[in-house]
């Protein structure tokens, strides 16, 4: 299978031909079963954005554009006093599925906007709008992560010794699962593929990432898939690897950013940044300009999703490996400070601290 075949077989989200329902991977299938699903109702939407049956910020965001322009299609009102005033409803809805991804609230308000400056408009133009916004959505998403997976590509290429293959870590699901395409931490690694690298060229470990294991999971199948030479490993081997020296560089996408450049991401990546430090390995954090909140300064004002229990105690087990009550701390997300990162790339360029002020230099938030 070629690079672009494989990314038709995974495509994470689109809308069905009909503009009826959209087109999703059931994601907590993987990878056992590659399931699509359709989803036409907006608790079905919120339910597979809620439940990680869909997941990663730029995938969100573009399920989210969908998703609403979707349910703003079949709203019967024909005044746009009424009409905005049930889509302000359908996004307050979507908009409660999951705290942390500032991707899903961009989307949201950016269809919003598009609702807000036509209302001159016949409600039947503004539903055709919408449509047309969510595929910019799309195919901006698209853009961008080629963006940043080319100039991950140019650090991978300096990085890389003759004839060896360039050892990679990455956590979770950063890839084209978790995007329209190209991912955003595998992006370099597609981009390598698309110039001319074999798969051997590259030898990536993929941390577990417990407890949801998006890196077993997720991860490791794409990757796999696409022929490029993986490895998988429990969360906890992290350092003995970075001390054996297999690891170049490591690649991790995220779900927000704070103006001073901590990074939210899925839990476990602080203490994978911390490792790096450690080690001297450079640990680049993938990062769509939309995931940039400038309006928090740091992140101690990033919400933390708290998940069930039972994703610790049972839930990938025959049976249950925990005692009956016991207390369970189950973060969805940590924060890495940005003094632990060694870049931010963006579809707009690498930034190096102090990051405000590379955000600013990039026109970032303007």
């Amino acid at each position: 299978m070629d690079v672009e075949g494989f990314f038709d077989k995974v495509c994470t989200v689109r809308m069905t031909a009909d503009r009826s329902a959209l087109d999703i991977i059931d994601q907590t299938l993987l990878p056992s079963t590659v399931k699509r699903i359709k989803l036409r109702t907006k608790e079905e939407i919120w339910d597979a954005i809620k439940r990680l049956r869909v997941r990663g910020a730029p995938a969100i965001g573009v399920t989210a554009a969908y998703g609403i322009a979707l349910l703003a299609s079949g709203i019967k009102e024909n005044s746009f006093d009424a009409f905005s005033a049930e889509f302000a409803s359908l996004k307050d809805y979507l908009a409660s599925s999951r705290p942390t991804a500032v991707n899903l609230f961009w989307a949201l308000n950016r269809m919003d906007g598009v609702v807000q400056s036509s209302h001159a408009l016949p409600v039947s133009q503004i539903k055709e709008k919408l449509f047309s916004e969510a595929e910019k959505i799309r195919d901006e998403d698209v853009r961008i992560s080629r963006s940043i997976g080319e100039i991950g590509f140019d650090l991978l290429a300096h990085l890389k010794k003759p004839n060896e293959a360039i050892g990679i870590m990455t956590h979770c699901n950063a890839g084209t699962l978790a995007t329209a395409k190209y991912g955003t931490a595998t992006a370099p690694m597609y981009i390598a593929l698309e110039r001319g690298w074999a798969g051997t060229d590259m030898h990536v470990f993929c941390d577990e990432t417990r407890p949801l294991l998006q890196g077993a999971r997720l991860t490791a199948f794409e990757l796999h898939n696409a022929g490029i030479t993986t490895t998988l490993q429990c969360d906890n081997m992290a350092s003995l690897l970075m001390k054996s020296g297999k690891i170049a560089v490591v690649f991790v996408g995220c779900d927000r950013v704070a103006k001073n450049g901590d990074a939210a991401n899925k839990i476990g990546t602080s203490g994978v940044a911390i490792l790096a430090k450690h080690y001297g390995i450079p640990f680049y954090v993938c990062a769509p300009s939309s995931t940039i909140d400038l309006a928090t300064p740091t992140g101690d004002q990033i919400p933390i999703e708290m998940r069930d229990p039972d994703e610790v105690t049972e839930m990938w087990y025959r049976q249950r490996m925990a005692p009956e009550g016991i207390d369970v701390f189950n973060p969805a997300f940590d924060v890495t400070d940005h003094e632990l990162i060694t870049g931010i790339i963006t579809e707009r360029g690498l930034c190096h601290a102090p990051y405000d002020q590379a955000f600013k230099e990039l026109g970032i938030g303007e």
